[in-house]
């Protein structure tokens, strides 16, 4: 693992390494910006699913999470919050990558657009999903469940759920594009912004 201030780039050797091998490119946005964008509904899907979680589980009425006014405070109570909230949900992420401590080509870092977690291990499109996922399903689905049964739900906490779930908005897109492009008994590999997968159907049934 290394901690690096930037995204890592893409390799144009090892691009033409990858095509020539038999692997596929997958489609995927060409921009950060449009990455966003695309995801905008998503922040609205994964909002309503977090509010139902809130609404179903817990005692008190969503109105009582809500303020009076709208205000925007920043302090180090706030701070810190959204800081443990990108740990925890970059470490979500992390602790799923095969061999995630040792690897030498596992990055962890921060840019504009927030925290992220990058390795270069082949990953299986099923372990790939969940790792993706994990961050939205624990944090804003089991996590509001949870406190909200045991009435420790409160709206800073109930905040940063939300929070998450509205972030969360691009690894579902991530996970849309794996998902409707990617065999199930296929291998995933990242070389900077670009993924490319290869199936391994034909070598499984091979050594039948």
């Amino acid at each position: 693992m290394k901690i690096r201030n930037r995204f890592p780039g893409t390799d144009k050797q090892k691009h033409a390494e990858f095509v020539r091998n038999g692997w596929a490119l997958l489609k995927e946005p060409k921009s950060p910006m449009r990455a966003l964008a695309l995801s905008v509904p998503f922040m609205i899907i994964n909002l309503i699913v977090t509010i139902g979680i809130v609404s179903m589980f817990s005692a008190a009425p969503l109105r009582n999470y809500l303020p009076d006014s709208i205000s925007f405070t920043i302090d180090l109570k706030s701070i810190l919050g959204i800081v443990s909230l990108l740990l925890v949900h970059e470490l979500l992420h992390f602790i799923l990558i095969p061999n995630f401590i040792a690897s030498k080509s596992t990055y962890v870092g921060i840019t504009l657009f927030g925290g992220y977690v990058y390795t270069e291990e082949q990953v299986s499109k099923s372990r790939y999903i969940v790792i993706t996922l994990l961050p939205f399903i624990v944090i804003s689905i089991i996590l509001p469940a949870l406190l909200g049964l045991l009435g420790a739900l409160s709206p800073f906490i109930l905040f940063l759920i939300v929070l998450n779930s509205l972030s969360s908005s691009l690894d579902i897109l991530n996970w849309i594009l794996i998902w409707i492009q990617v065999p199930s008994k296929a291998v995933i590999v990242c070389n900077g912004t670009k993924t490319y997968w290869k199936s391994t159907a034909r070598q499984t049934s091979s050594h039948i």
